[in-house]
């Protein structure tokens, strides 16, 4: 399927309107910050995608764009797009699945965090530190039940959250900070996991840990060498034809849960390329994904109104 031909067959997708309603996640500067910070800019690739396709780059002020389903079941997602850790793509693997998620119920946050490159101190624990407090903010308003969701670099971020939750990042600001930062299950779309050759992402690799980073380095914020019993039950989705993130990626980050006893659960695409979201995944096997993701929810008592 061409990308026209995509946007054609998802127009509900291309016409929706973005909330309005958005939530800053730092009372002051974001840890770490700059003397200037940087200012965001947003980029929208529509002429050459044919949709709304927008991105975010120098992110001084990290925030979450928040999705308020029409009959709330009081659960929440936390959602990271990707972007190779030198954008955040905001509508294919943000706003999109976040709509998804609300026909399902699910008040649905879609962070847009900082990235490593942009002058920031402790630069390759920003994303998560932005990660952790969303989650506590998340929590501060009353849900119980939060799912972290992320599709390539962000799925980078939302494995991290999931076994570095804990990780002394920051120091408390408010009271939301008193809050557990830790997911009560994770979602994993095509996720960068293995920052070590052959299966890292060479673009995410090196845009968090720089050119040639140490052997403890790749270990340390490899997510898969990290995994404890503690990790929330995850829900895994990667195409093996991924000409970008190896499907090894999936696959060894589930060998880890399966070897710490974590629930999980895993669906292997043989088509479906990179970067899919749900716009790209018309018409191919792929596409199956958030419907499996909300059957899987449910199984687990997520979707149940407490």
């Amino acid at each position: 399927m061409s990308l026209a031909s995509a946007a054609a067959a998802t127009p509900a997708l291309a016409q929706a309107s973005d909330p309005t309603e958005v939530v800053k996640l730092w009372p002051g500067r974001p840890p770490g910050a700059p003397a200037v910070l940087p200012l965001t800019k947003i980029t929208d690739r529509v002429a050459t995608t044919g949709w709304q396709d927008r991105y975010a780059t120098d992110i001084g002020e990290p925030l979450m764009t928040v999705f308020r389903p029409a009959r709330p079941n009081g659960a929440a997602a936390l959602i990271a797009p990707g972007g190779g850790y030198i954008r955040v793509v905001i509508d294919k693997e943000g706003f999109e699945v976040a709509r998804r998620l609300a026909e399902a119920g699910i008040t649905s946050f879609v962070l847009r965090y900082r990235l490593p490159r942009e002058g920031w101190a402790d630069a390759s624990d920003v994303p998560l530190q932005d990660a952790q407090r969303a989650i506590r903010l998340i929590r501060a308003s009353g849900y119980k039940r939060v799912l972290a969701l992320g599709g390539s670099a962000g799925g980078h971020v939302a494995a991290s959250l999931a076994i570095g939750y804990a990780r002394p990042l920051y120091a408390q600001v408010d009271a939301a900070d008193a809050h557990p930062a830790r997911p009560d299950l994770s979602a994993l779309l095509y996720p960068v996991i293995d920052m070590a050759k052959p299966y890292a992402h060479t673009g995410s690799r090196e845009a968090l840990l720089g050119p040639s980073p140490t052997p403890q380095a790749e270990a340390k914020y490899s997510p898969h060498r990290q995994v404890t019993a503690d990790a929330p039950p995850t829900f895994l989705v990667h195409a093996a034809d991924d000409p970008s993130v190896p499907v090894e990626n999936a696959l060894n980050y589930l060998a880890a849960l399966r070897a710490a006893r974590v629930p999980a659960e895993a669906h292997i695409f043989e088509e479906g390329g990179h970067g899919f979201g749900i716009r790209l995944a018309q018409g191919k096997p792929a596409a199956a994904w958030p419907d499996l993701l909300v059957s899987w929810l449910g199984r687990r008592g997520f979707l149940t109104a407490a």
